[in-house]
């Protein structure tokens, strides 16, 4: 058995920082990044810029262009799985679970009383795919029964299923919104699915590689998975309880900080627990939040400075003015000189990639 590494909270940190490409020389190919990270967040709202773009701008600067996303998802270097972007290499490690889909009872016997409505839907998007959800016309046999938000929209629902169990894919967005198409004109031929246990294995240790320190379990949140299992080597975080696993590559490494405007699904600040357990820093995203009990605005992007999350940008861009509007820059702790100048450089940096000029 492998004796336990021991790290301070500020190695554990740095370890988190440099394994999501957030210190140290910056990525320039954009396949190598998400390859690197496992996944990008697919979060549309775009009060400053969408989820992807922002982890991509947050890692690669100006060698990142909005456009080299769409290029890789038209290419089919990455898919999007509803979830997170991926990268096309990892659909086997995705499909024995798509076979198995879905894991539960009600939505299973859901599609077998909907086998009519389901073949209708494949048969639309077979004569005219791609397609947005709305423009599909078919009808359920059993409608979806539920308390929330969803009751009702049947189309919407089928498609959520199917692209679960991989009969329909993504193919590209109008806008925000989804079109979807059958797998097959998405996913390549031929590719064979990973054993479930194996691909399970795999998956956690390339979760560890892109996020450098992680729990073996904890709370299941929507999206891509915030743990990883047994992967890499036992680790005790000083001044933190619980099972942490580190990639071992990561250790003792060079640490050469900077300044980034992280989206508010950035890996470094999705897992609360994590977050507040190795940086210490409290954030909830208030866009859900009526105005007036927000405490930091809508949409507030964390700072990272070197090895510390240090306050939150509130912002909103606002094309048709042409403008980024900086409404407050909240200090978890007092600005150095260099914290300042570093953050005013990244706001500069967002506008110009945004195409607006920036009003304080």
């Amino acid at each position: 058995m492998t004796e336990a590494h021991r790290l301070s909270r500020q190695e554990a940190r740095r370890i988190a920082v440099r394994a999501q490409f957030l210190a140290g020389e910056r990525p320039t190919d954009l396949i190598t990044l998400v390859d690197h990270l496992t996944a990008l967040p697919v979060d549309m709202t775009a009060a400053v810029a969408t989820a992807p773009d922002l982890v991509a701008w947050s890692r690669m600067g100006a060698a990142y262009q909005p456009s080299d996303l769409d290029d890789a998802l038209a290419g089919r270097d990455l898919y999007d799985d509803g979830n997170a972007i991926r990268p096309m290499a990892d659909l086997r490690l995705h499909l024995a679970d798509m076979e198995d889909w879905p894991p539960w009872e009600g939505t299973r016997d859901w599609l077998e009383a909907n086998e009519l409505f389901r073949n209708e839907v494949l048969d639309i998007l077979d004569a005219d795919g791609p397609m947005l959800s709305r423009d599909i016309h078919a009808s359920a046999q059993v409608p979806w029964r539920s308390s929330g938000w969803n009751v009702d929209r049947n189309v919407r629902m089928m498609l959520e299923c199917l692209l679960g169990r991989g009969e329909v894919a993504i193919n590209g967005r109008q806008g925000n919104q989804r079109l979807w198409d059958l797998a097959g004109r998405v996913y390549p031929s031929g590719v064979e699915a990973v054993p479930r246990e194996e691909a399970k294995r795999i998956r956690d240790e390339r979760r560890l590689r892109g996020l450098g320190i992680a729990r073996t379990k904890g709370t299941v949140i929507p999206g891509e998975p915030i743990h990883v299992g047994h992967a890499g080597e036992p680790v005790v975080v000083e001044g933190s309880d619980g099972e942490w696993r580190v990639d071992p590559a990561q250790l003792d490494q060079p640490f050469h900080g900077r300044t980034a405007l992280l989206s508010p699904f950035d890996a470094i600040v999705r897992d609360r627990k994590r977050m507040e357990d190795l940086f210490e820093f409290e954030y909830v995203l208030e866009m859900y939040k009526p105005a007036a009990k927000r405490r930091w605005g809508y949409f507030a992007l964390p700072v990272l400075h070197g090895d510390r999350l240090v306050g939150k940008l509130d912002a909103t861009a606002d094309r048709k003015a042409g403008r980024f509007f900086v409404d407050a820059v909240h200090q978890d702790v007092p600005f150095t000189t260099a914290m300042t100048r570093g953050v005013d450089a990244e706001i500069a940096t967002l506008a110009d990639r945004l195409g607006l000029s920036v009003s304080r």
